[in-house]
């Protein structure tokens, strides 16, 4: 078992406090009998850093699979796409459109997270075919799989690094729409979609009921469709609890998951390599920066007879 934990981690001060606080008994047992593996085994990005377009979770995740990890470039949307029944193509430029509401403030504009406007599939498809002809326009063929889940091909997106909306939820959009040339072009379509959705009834309606309207959207999952036999592997977990409390920067909510992590998945984990020892066991602990991956390892003997000594898992946490 390979258990995956995104949003392991967080910068701000409130995300550290809360890392203080955490007592995760069962985590610091395994990780100060395992081995983290060296950085240049593990392929991640040389220096951490909380400003790629693709979060730690991702880059690991898309290594897992076996495609090239090139940031922003990592085809989530067209894997997507292909589970949610679409005709998917190897080599395809793909990518995913989430509605979105941006909050316009005094000195920047914030991406507010998408599942706070409670955007119904009626509401959707009424936005999807009134925002649709803008694309068309430009060669991009739409699909809608869902509420939330609309999808984009065109050549262009095959080498179009995008942000995935994880970095921005709560931030500003400015930061994450970078300066490739392709970015222009969705920045019209994100002008031209606000336009439109600034006058639509729909938006009104939705006011009147207390809804945020919704005035934009974010294209994420970029890049071109991997063979679909680039699966991830059987014996990877990932345990997204701890990201719904991070995006939302409840950190008592976030520290409450970490320990029900810690009482469940992760003493799961290190029961089953107590039993199975020969087996390919991992841990991979992710943050806004890097991920970590830890294994178990060869102890000395005299080890055993002291019991080890547990890892310092707020320090090891913070690090990431």
């Amino acid at each position: 078992m390979h258990l995956v934990i995104p949003f392991a981690s967080a910068l701000s001060d409130a995300s550290g406090q809360a890392l203080g606080t955490l007592a995760l008994a069962n985590l610091e047992r395994l990780l100060g009998r395992w081995a983290p593996i060296p950085d240049a085994e593990s392929g991640d990005i040389a220096e951490p850093d909380e400003y790629t377009l693709s979060l730690p979770h991702e880059r690991l995740l898309a290594r897992l699979r076996g495609w090239p990890v090139v940031d922003g470039l990592l085809p989530f949307a067209a894997e997507a796409a292909r589970a949610d029944g679409l005709p998917v193509a190897v080599g395809e430029g793909w990518g995913q459109l989430t509605p979105t509401h941006w909050l316009v403030g005094r000195d920047q504009i914030n991406l507010i997270d998408p599942a706070s406007l409670a955007l119904d599939d009626a509401e959707s498809s009424r936005l999807f075919d009134a925002l649709a002809p803008l694309f068309v326009e430009l060669g991009w063929d739409l699909h809608r799989a869902g509420a939330m889940r609309w999808y984009a091909r065109h050549p262009s997106l095959a080498a179009l690094p995008t942000a995935a909306i994880d970095r921005v939820i709560g931030r500003n959009v400015d930061l994450w729409l970078n300066d490739h040339p392709g970015i222009l072009a969705v920045r019209r379509l994100q002008s031209e979609v606000q336009m439109l959705l600034y006058v639509h009834p729909l938006n009104d309606a939705r006011e009147t009921r207390g809804l945020r309207p919704v005035n934009s959207f974010w294209l994420a999952g970029t890049g071109a469709a991997p063979d679909p036999r680039q699966a991830l592997p059987a014996d990877v977990v990932v345990d997204e609890r701890l990201r719904a409390p991070a995006l939302a920067e409840d950190w008592t909510g976030w520290a409450e998951a970490w320990a029900a992590l810690d009482a469940g998945p992760v003493r799961a984990l290190a029961e089953a390599a107590a039993r199975e020892p020969a087996g390919a066991h991992a841990i991979s602990l992710c943050g806004e920066r890097v991920a970590r991956t830890w294994r178990p390892a060869a102890r000395p003997w005299w080890k055993g007879l002291l019991g080890g000594r547990g890892a310092d898992a707020p320090a090891l946490l913070g690090a990431l």
